[in-house]
């Protein structure tokens, strides 16, 4: 059998030809995002890229580099993985609503809705609560569905009504509801970290694969990739919220109940598309959030970054805030029903296997 012609590279001209629609609807889709956060009262801001930590998720993988001084001095630099740090700083400075739209970069992705440089839609509104972000990401989607021309939004035979009213659910309802398991049976809620125990033999008895060496955190998020995300935003988005507290490093713990952090994330056809937290600003207890990150970021890829002593520094004078980020990208692909990251990227990442750009 012959080998598979491998594609065109994105400058050929029938290639460039095929996905121009779609970039030219990326283009409008972007003019009207602004011409919505302009409405809203917000300014856009052009967070730097280059940082002193790309960011401190555990399993977030940065570039690095370095800044070489006048005199030769060395420094350890990163392409920041999100613009968080740097626009919390500008909350701390007296911005009250802010937009950007960053390219990001993150190391070890690549795949349909993956590549290792993207653009990412990050807000924040001062003094509101989550749920005013709930309605922006409503209000983005039928925005971006208007100047694709599209009634649906679609991925691999999913759909979404992009201008129906989101499901809510929370964590504990939807591992309930598709996955047979309830999540606050490994939850103490006393202060007590998770039972690893506990959720790992609800997985097994529910047909999950767990490693011995797998934490709490791994089994959670295997259940949520496995079971829970391929059934949301069916039909209509869906808000998914009041995650765990041990999984929202940078969010509030909830005034409801200590077990959960006031965080959601936002889901159209199996696909996140938004991941928001009611920010924390307690500056002793991000640092803490953040040294355990890397702790399990040295346990499992055996690598830690700094962590941005500037930002922590912000904290302190950072007022309550609720913040969203959206991945631009995965927004253009489902209302123009697009298949790979790299059909709505202008000039997608190049591919080192092959030394070109597909």
């Amino acid at each position: 059998m012959p080998a598979l012609k491998p594609p065109s590279p994105f400058w050929s001209k029938d290639r460039h030809a095929d996905r121009r629609p779609l970039l030219a609807a990326r283009a409008r889709i972007v003019g009207a995002l602004r011409r919505y956060f302009d409405g809203q009262g917000f300014i856009e801001v052009e967070p730097a890229i280059l940082q002193a930590s790309p960011g401190n998720e555990a399993h977030l993988h940065g570039f690095s580099t370095q800044i070489i001084g006048p005199d030769g001095a060395v420094a350890a630099a990163y392409l920041h993985t999100s613009p968080e740090f740097a626009m919390k700083k500008l909350l701390a400075a007296g911005e009250e609503r802010i937009f950007a739209l960053s390219r990001v970069f993150r190391n070890r992705e690549r795949g349909a809705l993956h590549a290792p440089e993207f653009t990412m839609l990050e807000w924040y509104r001062t003094g509101a609560p989550l749920e005013a972000l709930i309605d922006d990401c409503a209000e983005i989607i039928a925005v971006a569905a208007r100047e694709a021309g599209a009634r649906t939004f679609n991925f691999r035979g999913r759909e979404a009504d992009p201008f129906a009213e989101p499901e809510r659910l929370g964590v504990r309802e939807a591992f309930l509801r598709h996955a047979g398991i309830d999540i606050f049976d490994s939850l103490p809620g006393d202060g007590r970290a998770p039972d690893r125990d506990v959720i790992a033999a609800q997985a097994m008895r529910a047909g999950l694969r767990v490693a011995p060496d797998d934490n709490w955190s791994d089994i959670f998020s295997r259940i949520l990739s496995e079971r829970i995300e391929p059934a949301l935003g069916l039909g209509r988005a869906s808000v998914l919220g009041d995650y765990p507290a041990c999984e929202a490093a940078l969010a509030r713990v909830s005034p409801r109940d200590s077990r959960l952090a006031e965080r959601f994330e936002f889901y159209a056809c199996g696909v996140e598309l938004a991941n928001a937290f009611g920010e924390l600003t307690d500056s002793a207890e991000q640092r803490r959030r953040l040294e355990a990150e890397m702790l399990e970021k040295q346990r499992v890829y055996g690598e830690t970054y700094p962590l941005d002593e500037d930002f922590l520094a912000a904290l302190d004078y950072m007022p309550a805030a609720s913040g969203a980020a959206l991945g631009l990208d995965r927004l253009v692909m489902l209302a123009c029903s697009a298949q790979r990251i790299e059909e709505v990227q202008w000039t997608p990442t190049f591919d080192p296997s092959s030394g070109t750009a597909r």
